[in-house]
């Protein structure tokens, strides 16, 4: 099912996968307020949902479709930060991830853009992944969102060094049981010829730690893959190296299926 916000596809798996940054549609009047640096998208989480795709048969699917520069999906709706005291970008970003401006001058948005842009965006891109949560957890008694990311593996303005190539997050534990969380870290730590952290600078963004609530039987996971494991080039055009994105498919497949035998387990 698609909508102008968000497409579902629906299974009957325990495990739903979250794809909040994937998409790239901008309204024809949000996009002549972009300046060229803002209109080259760059922050996308590019190709994520087609390294994803046929790894758990069943898995129910909600990916957002329009832009991160047209209201973040993964960013509180109140406007809070995730990581206080440390460069990010907003509910509706002012810059990219280099810390430079996207909007022309004077174009940035407003208060009643971020208004109209919840309304329209964010809010039903939720109302759909709550209500998938919901289904899931119906059927099972448990319900586990792994919300699926990627970032460039070298950015200064948002952490020093090269980052890790799995990055995995629950809010430091909070988010899902212990026995998701140590699964995810084995298979990770095992992946030859990769790196992993445990969250390190990402902990689990607004989905993770909004919807992760292991007490009431809803488990959330986040996976910030650095994205030089799957693209052939982290600039534009920022392509899709298949032979790169195999061997990683491998790893996470094997981290899907485990989970998916984990959650039966976990009911209460």
């Amino acid at each position: 099912m698609t909508t102008s916000a968000f497409e579902i596809r629906r299974g009957a798996s325990p495990v739903i996968l979250a794809f909040p940054h994937t998409g790239t549609d901008v309204p024809a009047a949000i996009w002549e307020r972009l300046n060229d640096n803002g209109r080259r998208l760059a922050d996308t989480d590019w190709h994520i949902h087609r390294l994803y795709d046929g790894l758990l048969a069943d898995a129910t699917t909600v990916r957002a479709t329009f832009h991160r520069y047209v209201i973040d999906a993964n960013r509180d709706p109140a406007g809070t930060s995730l990581y206080p005291g440390q460069n990010t970008t907003g509910l509706v970003p002012e810059t990219d991830f280099d810390g430079q401006a996207i909007w022309r001058d004077g174009e940035g948005p407003t208060g009643g853009d971020i208004a109209a842009r919840l309304r329209d965006f964010h809010a039903p891109y939720h109302a759909a992944l709550a209500a998938e949560i919901a289904r899931v957890k119906a059927i099972h008694g448990i319900a586990v969102l792994y919300d699926c990311h990627s970032i460039r593996s070298h950015i200064p303005f948002l952490f020093e060094g090269r980052l890790p190539d799995f990055n995995i997050g629950t809010d430091m534990g909070r988010t899902c049981a212990p026995a998701i969380e140590a699964a995810v870290v084995e298979i990770a730590a095992r992946a030859d010829n990769y790196s992993s952290v445990l969250n390190g600078r990402f902990k689990g963004g607004w989905t993770t730690r909004h919807y992760g609530k292991p007490e009431t039987g809803v488990h959330a996971i986040q996976m910030e893959l650095a994205q030089s494991t799957h693209l052939a080039t982290e600039t534009p055009p920022f392509a899709y190296d298949t032979t790169k994105a195999e061997r990683l498919r491998g790893h996470l497949e094997t981290i899907l299926r485990r989970i998916e035998r984990i959650a039966p387990e976990l009911k209460h």
